[in-house]
């Protein structure tokens, strides 16, 4: 059995207050958690940037930040992050805002270790289970060909059929489109389906960092470059080297950060943070945005130069309501794939169901239809998943042809009864003043399952 103490996480304590942060350190190091020490906000963020953090205990009052607005922060970073705010004064207000922000809990110093060492055990199992969720994803990320992309439609094709043909050259490709319409996938089909397959694929948000961290994470930097650099880090940049590099949410960096960002599409080349010294690389960059960048340099908020060397060869990723004969292939794949993972047997949809997720706008594209499945999933008892498991917003679609007609308000509100009382048949009829023959022929009559 795995214990604390084999664990490669740490728990990070952010507190300026040195004996009040090396005590707790001590005490969760006697509990047999690795811990980190970080005395200023600032600190605090580089060290959960470059190792494996999966709980953070911070003071509230740090000389550099507010403890309780840190917490969003620390989830932007890394989102399976747990933390946990100390203060000395603790107040209902701050409380709630710490929660609201995304904090596994709030308490005041000085409370006994046998309150804080069981609380402290609860974040970091919770975060542990994230932290190997989240490697597993990326796992599962890691070895995407164009046959794994799912659809038959003329405009999902038409985006294959151009990343299959620049898939096997070193050019830069700028993948555009909405946010959920899976430009991370076809980033990974180019690169497992080009002759770099084999080396590395390495991916990075640029909407996640604010500009330093940003920079930090793709050029790393030298020992000593700022404070608590304490030893040399290798950046993405060069852990991409032979590989590719996925530059995602481009458009959200800022202009400072484009000029170095354009000298490395240009020379192939770096200098980390405090170095003087230029490191040359062979990369291929790959970059994704939902912005439209030419009106963005038009308006001056992106370099046009960098635009050009981006967009060598464009490809647009349709939405989702673009692709309309895709949307039920999509829904099946989910199905099977969250029932297998779920232990579940839902394994098929009825019409009602069918008729809901075709007609439905998807303004969040794949990423939408996805976790609505996940639901759905969830949700289900028996094998054939049915319009009353959709979500309540999916109600206003049932009767859009003809809302005046008398069964389809009755469809609404037998759908609506059967949610209130989580599929609870018996109970629904009894609620319904009608009898449980009669709620089962009715469910027959409007194919609820």
């Amino acid at each position: 059995m795995e214990t604390k103490k084999s664990r490669q996480t740490s728990i990070l304590v952010i507190d300026d207050e040195k004996k009040l942060n090396d005590l707790l350190s001590r005490i969760l190091g006697l509990e047999g958690y690795k811990v980190l020490q970080a005395y200023t906000a600032k600190q605090g963020l580089s060290i959960l940037h470059h190792e494996d953090v999966v709980l953070v205990i911070s003071d509230v009052k740090l000389p550099d930040a507010n403890g309780v607005e840190l917490v969003k922060a620390i989830k932007q970073i890394k989102p399976y992050v747990e933390v946990i705010n100390l203060t000395a004064y603790g107040t209902i207000a701050d409380g709630v805002q710490a929660i609201q922000n995304g904090a596994f809990n709030y308490i005041t110093k000085g409370d006994d270790n046998d309150k804080i060492i069981p609380l402290v055990s609860q974040a970091f199992e919770k975060a542990a289970l994230q932290f190997n969720a989240a490697l597993l994803k990326k796992k599962e990320k890691a070895n995407i060909s164009f046959d794994d992309i799912i659809g038959t439609s003329p405009a999902i094709i038409s985006a294959i059929t151009l990343a299959r043909k620049v898939a096997d050259t070193d050019t830069t490709v700028l993948l555009t489109g909405e946010t959920g319409t899976g430009k991370e996938v076809f980033a990974s089909a180019i690169h497992h389906e080009s002759k770099r397959g084999a080396q590395p694929f390495v991916a990075i948000n640029c909407s996640s960092f604010t500009g330093d961290l940003l920079e930090s994470e793709l050029f790393g930097y030298k020992a000593g470059a700022f404070t608590g650099a304490l030893k040399d880090k290798k950046g993405l940049v060069e852990e991409a080297n032979n590989g590719t590099l996925f530059l995602d949410e481009i458009g959200e960096i800022k202009l400072e950060m484009q000029a170095r960002l354009l000298r490395l599409l240009e020379n192939k080349s770096f200098i980390k943070l405090g170095d003087t010294q230029t490191i040359k690389v062979n990369i291929r960059i790959i970059a994704a945005t939902n912005r439209d960048l030419q009106k963005e340099a038009d308006a001056g908020n992106f370099r046009s130069d960098l635009f050009y060397r981006l967009s060598v060869f464009s490809i647009p990723l349709p939405p989702l309501r673009e692709r309309k004969t895709d949307i039920l292939l999509l829904a099946e794949y989910y199905l099977k794939e969250f029932s297998l993972k779920m232990g579940k047997f839902a394994v098929k949809m009825d019409n009602s169901f069918i008729r809901l997720i075709n007609g439905n706008a998807w303004k969040g594209n794949i990423r939408e239809l996805k976790n609505v499945m996940e639901r759905v999933v969830i949700l289900a008892d028996d094998a054939v998943v049915s319009a009353d498991l959709l979500p309540p917003e999916f109600d206003n679609h049932i009767a859009d042809n003809n809302p005046f007609d008398l069964a389809g308000v009755e469809r609404l509100h037998i759908i609506k009864i059967l949610r209130h009382t989580g599929g609870n048949k018996a109970e629904t009829a009894r609620l319904l003043g009608i009898g449980l023959t009669t709620l089962y022929r009715k469910l027959d009559e409007y194919k609820l399952g």
